[in-house]
């Protein structure tokens, strides 16, 4: 028979309460135990002493005859000097998972061209401050000039039209 150390939970609803029990490790978790070795309460403040009691002779007899601690019981003994817990290391523990580790990366992505985009715009601007301020407007003006010429032979009558209307409204606002 398999002896384990283990918890027993009891208490009510949202009120944990657990007995540190040595167990046949087939039995189930709140079942029947061989002997209760102790009582922890996660209730109280990790610093009182009454929140992990223990009897130690007890305890060790059990590990003497065999019986396998549970991790948290593991824990327990270790703080008590009982029992010697080995430290474990996990590294993939704090790692995000796919879904997460994709979602960084295309956060990083947008972030990236965000920062390219704004270097670029500012390049732009230290380029228009730096031009003298002659030579832009002159650029733009023969393209104004052109589409302007396109548009107007095909749109006469509207022109007319405007500056038909335009003129009145320049007439209130003189007198």
């Amino acid at each position: 028979m398999a002896i384990a150390l283990r918890l027993s939970r009891g208490g009510a609803k949202k009120r944990p309460y657990y007995r540190i029990v040595a167990a046949d490790s087939r039995s189930p978790r709140d079942g029947k135990y061989l002997e209760q070795i102790g009582t922890y309460n996660p209730l109280l403040a990790k610093d009182d002493e009454n929140r992990v009691k223990l009897i130690e002779d007890r305890v060790r007899y059990w590990l003497g005859v065999g019986a396998q601690p549970s991790d948290r019981v593991l824990r327990f003994l270790d703080a008590a000097g009982i029992l010697e817990r080995t430290a474990r290391n996990n590294p993939n523990k704090a790692k995000p998972g796919e879904k997460a580790t994709e979602r960084a990366e295309e956060k990083a992505e947008k972030a990236k061209e965000a920062e390219e985009a704004k270097k670029a715009a500012e390049e732009e601007a230290k380029a228009a401050a730096e031009a003298p301020a002659e030579e832009a407007p002159a650029e733009e003006a023969p393209a104004e000039e052109a589409a302007t010429e396109e548009a107007a032979p095909a749109e006469e009558a509207p022109a007319e039209e405007a500056a038909a209307e335009e003129a009145p409204a320049e007439d209130k606002a003189e007198g």
